[in-house]
């Protein structure tokens, strides 16, 4: 007896990063990824600072997670959708400063440098983001425009 089988056609996803939960965390604070970002990614905790959030949200880029950095985005500049390929490779965080953004404030920025690889080439890229809350929750509004 001879089985039939029906090749399916290859979607385009990105490949899976190379995360588990007891990787260590991308966004370079010293803990693994399950405790630290990944609470926040599957839902577990919430992001008490606009700083925690910022750092989860680098972390999502890093392990492509699309729908975490839609939910953690604010409404009224979140897009449509997220499309996250195998390129760029975001592999460390910088934060160089920030303002408010508090246990206590509704709002608050922070200065960052990402870096990243693409193509075999190392690079970075720097922006200054504004946090909000949005029904208590710290969200990612917008960049501040560079200098």
């Amino acid at each position: 007896m001879s089985r039939r089988t029906t090749k399916r056609p290859k979607t385009a996803r990105p490949e899976a990063a190379p995360f588990s939960d007891s990787s260590p965390c991308p966004c370079g604070l010293p803990a693994s990824y399950g405790e630290c970002c990944g609470r926040l990614h599957r839902g577990a905790a919430e992001a008490v600072t606009a700083e925690q959030l910022m750092r989860s949200r680098f972390s999502a880029f890093a392990v492509r997670d699309a729908g975490y950095l839609l939910r953690s985005w604010d409404p009224a500049t979140r897009p449509a959708e997220l499309e996250l390929g195998p390129q760029p490779r975001w592999v460390r965080l910088e934060i160089l400063g920030g303002t408010d953004g508090g246990a206590f404030h509704t709002e608050g920025t922070v200065a960052f440098r990402a870096h990243f690889t693409e193509r075999g080439r190392a690079g970075s890229m720097t922006e200054h983001s504004r946090f909000r809350r949005h029904e208590g929750r710290w969200v990612y509004l917008d960049a501040l425009p560079e200098d």
